[in-house]
């Protein structure tokens, strides 16, 4: 791998773009920039470095639109979750999270991030639980956020994990957390004490959201419990403040179980503004249903019904090696293909858009659509896939040949040579 990678020519690579077919080009980079993009660019100069890509994808980052850095890489620590259940898992982290340090959280954020960089992922919103008193999970992720700025773009949600009203010193907690800086006001409804106390947390995401400019992602409605209806609410507000895509409705797993008639109603509320959604495949269908006996709810939200609305929805991992989820490697194409599964997205398109989840509706989510995607004077952050179209790099989790961050060439693998031997 070069030192220096800024100036890079890559030939040969067939580029996606999100609502029309690709097209084989090449492309320059120059300190950091997209310069050019052609069928056919001249000779590479002497000072740049030429990548054949024969004709492989190309392909915006990965996008993770939600994961908890903070408690990544905890697995059985100080327990295994036996019951396999979120609840169980909540009270878990809520013993772990008595031991933590700013070293602990920012080292284990920092391994989890590199970890998704060299599989493609260059864009992350993590939670960050804000329900202690010393908020470390918080300064952790800060600092790793500012560890990683060079390679890697990280928002940082204030979740207060028990819940705004959970405690007494919570609500003032998770104020004192976006005076430090992060990105996002989280919320979790459904884990407030009462449902009065869920719609009162809502309404102060919002006014904070407001007061100090920030993006809105809340843990709405992840539970079983068809009565749980805090989406309305959010969708209200949503409507009343305009703050339409600056809000993220997370997990909704919930809205799996309404009855239709009611989920035709809120599917009408939704189209009046434009709020994100985020799915979690892998978790989704590892948490819910615990309760049922047969037959067992999926327990993920409706995302292909809110694709074809027109809703942006994206997905996220949610969880790497912690209480609620003891596998994974932050390998996004393997919550796309999880997606297809679980919501029986199999045709062209369907799969087609579940790769996009996982892409340019991430940003979308993020709202980073300024600096994301591949066009020329766009920073040059792009992804080279051992594969030809979507299908053939979700079908077969393709390896990712080469991740470009910023112009430099920061993570290279070569795809598994299988030999033979019969």
């Amino acid at each position: 791998m070069p030192e220096s990678a800024s100036a890079l020519l890559l030939r040969r690579g067939r580029l996606l773009h999100p609502d029309r077919p690709a097209e084989l080009v090449d492309i320059a980079i120059e300190d950091g920039t997209i310069t050019a993009i052609a069928p056919q660019l001249p000779p590479a100069a002497p000072h740049q470095t030429e990548l054949a890509l024969q004709e492989q994808i190309v392909s915006p980052p990965f996008v993770e639109s939600h994961i908890h850095l903070d408690s990544a890489m905890t697995v059985g620590d100080p327990r295994w979750n036996q019951s396999g259940t979120l609840f169980e898992g909540i009270e878990i982290w809520r013993e772990r999270k008595q031991s933590l340090t700013l070293e602990d959280v920012t080292e284990r954020a920092i391994a989890t991030l590199k970890q998704q960089a060299q599989q493609g992922v260059l864009f992350v919103r993590s939670h960050a639980d804000v329900s202690e008193p010393t908020l470390t999970a918080l300064k952790g992720l800060l600092a790793a956020r500012e560890a990683v700025k060079d390679w890697m773009t990280l928002q940082v949600v204030a979740f207060p994990q028990d819940g705004v009203y959970g405690s007494p010193k919570n609500e003032t907690l998770l104020e004192e957390a976006l005076l430090m800086g992060a990105d996002v006001v989280g919320g979790i409804p459904h884990y407030e004490l009462t449902r009065e106390d869920g719609v009162q947390s809502i309404h102060k995401i919002f006014e904070l959201a407001v007061q100090y400019d920030r993006l809105i992602d809340v843990h709405c409605d992840e539970i079983d419990d068809e009565q749980s209806r805090f989406l309305e609410v959010i969708v209200a507000n949503a409507i009343r403040t305009g703050m339409g895509d600056r809000v993220t409705a997370s997990h909704t797993t919930a809205f799996h179980s309404y009855n239709n008639a009611y989920a035709f109603k809120l599917m009408g509320f939704l189209q009046r503004t434009c709020i994100n959604f985020v799915a979690n495949p892998l978790i989704n269908i590892t948490l819910q249903g615990r309760a049922d006996t047969y037959p067992k709810r999926r327990g993920v939200t409706r995302v292909k019904e809110l694709w074809q609305q027109g809703q942006n929805v994206s997905l996220g991992h949610d969880c790497v090696q912690d209480p609620w989820y003891p596998l994974g490697t932050g390998n996004m194409l393997d919550v796309a293909s999880m997606a297809v599964h679980i919501c029986q997205m199999t045709g062209v398109p369907e799969i087609d858009a579940c790769y996009n989840m996982v892409t340019w509706n991430g940003a979308k989510t993020l709202h980073l659509e300024d600096q994301y995607g591949i066009a020329v004077g766009k920073p040059a952050n792009l992804i080279v896939l051992d594969a030809g179209d979507r299908y053939d790099a979700i079908r077969r989790r393709a390896t990712i040949r080469y991740v470009i961050s910023r112009g430099r060439l920061i993570a290279q693998t070569e795809p598994p040579q299988p030999q033979w031997k019969l």
